[in-house]
């Protein structure tokens, strides 16, 4: 890169803009710029409130380098933890669904750590679709369509994982989400009604259809929600377990179908 604005500056900009870790981010946009105009690109985007994975093109995910398109959902650190949950249940050759899969991030980190699963994901943003068939590796196979809808009939009663990483977030508290999720993202991944569990309880409800006898549900959700999602799913039949993890900063309820 040409000389010309230096880490140094960048880390003052970027801490002047209240990025809170401004160091790592100036060091990663110095990395990634091609050239002098190219850096102060970046960091007028960054400034402007764009995330910074947006503005890479790819985020860092249980040590995956996930491709990020602008407007997708950016994977959140924390969510390592569903994975980490399903993959302790998850049986070699299991079928595996990413529900709400956003860059595919969840199938694509479970599918590293278990090779020879057969894995699908959906979602209903055509960016997002677009961004999990260029992250989750063949023969991996994403649909683009509402909840269940898009899914092969054949699939019914065989999925043994499913990871739901639904929208959670009450409505009226998307106003108080940071610029980089409330403007940059899209609405449908944040946006989980009026006490952020509606699309929970549409997954909930038709989970167990597609799931196998003994399969598991798992969804994130926040620490004061768990105990509702523990009723939606003991309501729709599912034998439900609430996890927290310190270390991710992360709640997962997951639920299981009984043995027919």
């Amino acid at each position: 890169m040409s000389s010309g604005l230096t880490e140094p500056h960048v880390v003052a900009t970027l801490r002047a803009a209240g990025c809170v870790f401004a160091e790592d981010e100036a060091a990663l946009l110095v990395e990634a710029a091609q050239s002098h105009v190219e850096l102060q690109q970046m960091v007028d985007r960054r400034v402007s409130g764009l995330p910074l994975e947006q503005i890479l093109g790819c985020a860092e995910f249980c040590g995956l380098r996930i491709l990020v398109d602008p407007g997708v959902f950016v994977p959140r650190q924390r969510t390592a933890f569903m994975v980490e949950r399903a993959v302790a249940l998850a049986a070699p050759g299991a079928v595996v669904l990413d529900l709400c899969c956003g860059a595919g991030a969840i199938g694509a980190a479970i599918s590293a750590q278990l090779p020879g699963i057969e894995l699908i994901a959906a979602d209903i943003d055509p960016a997002a679709v677009g961004s999990a068939r260029r992250n989750i590796p063949p023969p991996g196979r994403v649909f683009e369509g509402d909840l269940f809808d898009p899914l092969p009939t054949e699939l019914r009663g065989r999925i043994d994982i499913i990871v739901a990483n639904t929208p959670y977030v009450p409505t009226g508290s998307i106003a108080l989400l940071p610029p980089e999720a409330r403007v940059h993202e899209p609405r449908v991944a944040l946006d989980g009604g009026t006490d952020g569990l509606d699309v929970q309880r549409r997954v909930a409800a038709e989970a167990p259809h597609w799931l196998a006898p003994g399969g598991h549900l798992f969804v994130e959700t926040g620490e004061e929600q768990a105990d509702l999602t523990v009723g939606i799913f003991a309501a729709n039949g599912l034998t439900p377990a609430i996890a927290h993890s310190e270390e991710f900063f992360s709640t997962v309820v997951s639920g299981r179908r009984p043995l027919d």
